[in-house]
């Protein structure tokens, strides 16, 4: 007599059956369902928003898939749960539609970068900015020493503002730290006097070592009074920061605005480029020293003096240097 089969063989039998099924729907979709067509390295954007579908869509049409509705179906077969990411990836030949379904949900989105060296003014950052065409919207010119020089990422379509946005948001979290750590006894009194006056460091010195020591330079006549005769502050009404491209004229430095140091003690009224985390550190903890003057000595740097007489003597070793080279 037959024996009746027992409800754990029926399980048993029922799971293999589902297993066996399941497999035959994913050998369908493996096989029969399309397949990846990438033939060269290639960059693909997901717009933000995009469905699996469109993206297969989209995949399809650029011959990077044999089939988008067979991508869909075995993307819900088999790919999870996990949504698909906006942005820009790479896909290479040797990706199936597995590898590129798991690219688009947990991949790495391609970044790209635009780099703010230290010093370079609003509107020089704002004609880099115009100047990517991967990103996009436009800006007005950013408010001066509002950029914190450094290399940023960004992805492909991303607004111009956006990028600004956290430029502007690294600066204000960088001054904020520095502001905390700042020396007893210096020169300025608030956070934008700092800025004002570090980018004034940042133009007249391009020698990291000699950063503090400007900076100390400054301060002292900050402190004393002294008209600080810093000549950036004479070109920037003039174009915003560029370079001029001639020497200044006389004309130039009698001229009077709320910018040039040479007819107004103090600081101008606000700062003139973009400075760097070290110019900005070095107004915060100066070089301590007695310098009142300095001028050019030829390496790039400069010479340092306390007195006037001093300072003369460093002159006219600098003009006697540029007339054995032919320059006066």
């Amino acid at each position: 007599m037959a024996r009746p089969i027992s409800m754990t063989r029926l399980a048993i039998f029922g799971a293999v059956g589902l297993a066996g099924v399941f497999a035959l729907i994913l050998l369908i979709a493996v096989f029969f369902l399309g397949s990846a067509t990438v033939e060269e390295d290639t960059t693909f954007t997901i717009a933000p928003g995009s469905s699996l579908g469109a993206a297969a869509n989209k995949l399809e049409e650029q011959g990077l898939i044999s089939s988008a509705d067979g991508f869909t179906i075995r993307a819900k077969l088999i790919g999870g749960s996990q949504p698909i990411q906006a942005g820009e990836f790479m896909l290479t030949p040797d990706m199936s539609q597995g590898d590129i379904l798991n690219a688009f949900q947990n991949g790495e989105v391609i970044r790209r970068f635009v780099t703010i060296p230290e010093g370079m003014p609003s509107i020089m950052v704002h004609e880099r900015l115009m100047a990517e065409d991967m990103l996009t919207g436009e800006i007005d010119v950013p408010t001066e020493g509002s950029i914190l020089p450094d290399t940023y990422d960004f992805e492909r379509g991303e607004p111009r503002k956006k990028v600004v946005e956290r430029m502007q948001a690294a600066m204000d979290i960088y001054l904020a730290e520095a502001w905390a750590e700042r020396k007893d006894d210096i020169a300025v009194t608030t956070i934008r006097e700092a800025l004002t006056l570090a980018s004034i460091v940042e133009k007249e010195t391009g020698v990291a070592r000699e950063r503090r020591m400007v900076a100390g330079l400054y301060s002292n006549r900050v402190k004393t009074g002294m008209m600080l005769q810093a000549d950036p502050t004479i070109i920037y009404p003039m174009t915003k920061g560029k370079p001029l491209g001639r020497r200044i004229r006389q004309s130039e430095i009698a001229a009077l605005n709320d910018y040039n140091t040479y007819t107004m003690a103090g600081l101008p009224k606000g700062p003139i480029t973009n400075p760097g985390r070290e110019s900005i550190a070095a107004v915060l903890n100066p070089a301590p020293t007695k310098a009142l003057f300095m001028v050019a000595d030829g390496t790039g740097g400069h010479a340092f003096a306390e007195t006037n007489a001093e300072h003369n003597a460093n002159v006219e070793k600098w003009y006697e240097l540029r007339r054995s080279r032919g320059e006066m």
